[in-house]
């Protein structure tokens, strides 16, 4: 500025000596020279600004310092005061861009669906997993609105009266009857009317409450139906007067009720010990050949216990060249699940049938236990459901053999905390194959012979 303003002094001056020389008779001449000195200035100094509106208009082509200070003059610090802040600006923006890029790569990788509304329900973005639960197409459904793609009628509703509402749960698209698959929905207000939806995949809280609730039942169902024979005998026993014949009859009906709840209370404590127990070392060995014997003793004993079907005709095969094989794992949860697959085939193969147990080695190195039985099959439609609690094709069957609905599902359990693979198949009148393939890794060969029973 202070350079500016001498600079201008001195053409004043200079403007008023060459009006001076020139109009010599005049006294106005040193006047005219100045005055058209600051004419050209003024002039002058609006070339440089237009120069430098003109710069500003094209900030985005950045031209070269020298190449624009030709033209402005004296506003160079300007300029540079404008390049340093568009580059500073650039610098924020991209940093910006960059962080909500992340924020959206972040947000599209979320297991729960994320969608902007407007004012209007109409979509302005989604992620990937919101496009896939409500049936989205991001390319071709971009603004539009959100009623016209989701036309279930509780969210129709919800949509138009979501501040009474906590939140919503309908079907996803792709559910099915024979696999229903559930979505909950909430809406959230920001923003001058826009509204954030929020879907969460509930089917697995969803199948658990309905486990729960099942569980539930059926404990209370298969506790109360013998605590009711009980104590209908009980009271029989204490109010009226009975022989001898009689009351001994009772007292072997009230036995088998209570040791049938026993057995129950039983499988319901093998089942919670393994859900909340830690996995089982590898470190523990036990000799398969040792749970191969206590196997056929057991499988001997409850069939001549049950007496249901004294033809019946169990068969033992060990298949293994190795009897010095060890397996990796709980001794005490390998021999329930091996004896709970025997009874069960002992229990539901019918008079004059068979049951062949096997224990073959695999190509793969693996060893597979194998139950088959000539019973009375299970159709296709059962069998992905025989592991779950209490899951029973004939209630009253079950009754009469005396199981409790939780043998398989303890023979699950089992199998998936030793890394094993519990197989089923069957077919109506032909008999049924339960099998455990154990891996090789929970395999090794024993330098000492195998130990007797214990």
């Amino acid at each position: 500025m202070l350079g500016q303003l001498l600079s201008l002094i001195l053409l004043l001056l200079l403007g008023a000596f060459a009006g001076h020389q020139l109009l010599q008779s005049d006294p106005l001449g040193p006047c005219a020279g100045m005055f058209l000195v600051c004419i050209s200035w003024c002039l002058f100094d609006q070339y440089k600004i237009k120069n430098v509106l003109k710069w500003l208009r094209d900030t985005e082509l950045e031209p070269n310092r020298e190449i624009v200070a030709k033209g402005v003059g004296g506003y160079i610090k300007i300029i540079d005061r404008v390049v340093r802040l568009q580059r500073a600006l650039k610098r924020i923006n991209a940093d910006n861009v960059l962080r909500l890029n992340d924020f959206l790569s972040a947000i599209q990788v979320s297991p729960n669906g994320v969608l902007l509304l407007d004012s209007e329900s109409r979509i302005e973005w989604c992620n990937q997993t919101a496009a896939y639960q409500l049936g989205i197409d991001m390319k071709k459904d971009v603004m539009q609105l959100i009623a016209n793609l989701v036309r279930d009628p509780i969210f129709s509703n919800y949509l138009k009266h979501y501040e009474t509402q906590k939140e919503i749960v309908i079907q996803s698209r792709d559910s099915r009857p024979e696999i229903p698959r559930m979505i909950s929905l909430q809406l959230f207000p920001y923003g001058e009317g826009r509204r954030l939806l929020l879907s969460r995949d509930i089917t697995q809280f969803e199948q658990a409450e309905v486990m729960r609730r099942d569980f539930v039942a059926n404990v209370s169902h298969e506790i109360r139906t013998p605590l009711t024979v009980l104590a209908g005998f009980v009271e029989t026993l204490l109010t009226l007067p009975v022989s001898d014949e009689e009351r001994q009859r009772y007292l072997e009906l009230m036995s088998t009720q209570a040791t049938r709840m026993q057995t129950l209370v039983n499988d319901l404590l093998t089942l919670s010990k393994l859900e909340g127990s830690p996995v089982p070392s590898k470190t523990e060995w036990t000799p398969v050949m040792v749970l191969w014997r206590q196997c056929n003793q057991e499988a001997l004993s409850l069939s001549q216990l049950l007496s249901l079907h004294p033809s019946q005709q169990i068969k033992f095969e060990w298949l293994l060249e190795d009897e010095k094989c060890e397996v990796a794992g709980s001794r005490n949860e390998l021999f329930s699940a091996m004896t709970n697959l025997v009874s069960n085939a002992v229990r539901y193969t019918p008079e004059g049938g068979t049951i062949n147990v096997s224990l073959t080695q695999l190509l793969t190195g693996d060893i597979e236990f194998t139950v088959n039985d000539s019973g009375p099959g299970i159709a296709p439609e059962h069998i992905p459901r025989l592991t779950e609690r209490f899951y029973r094709i004939d209630r009253s069957r079950s009754r009469d053999s005396g199981g409790t609905g939780l043998g398989l599902a303890i023979v699950k359990h089992v199998a998936q905390r030793h890394d094993s693979l519990l197989s089923i198949s069957s077919q109506l009148g032909k008999g049924s194959t339960f099998s455990i393939r154990i891996p090789s890794e929970r395999l090794r060969k024993s330098t000492t012979e195998p130990a007797g029973l214990v």
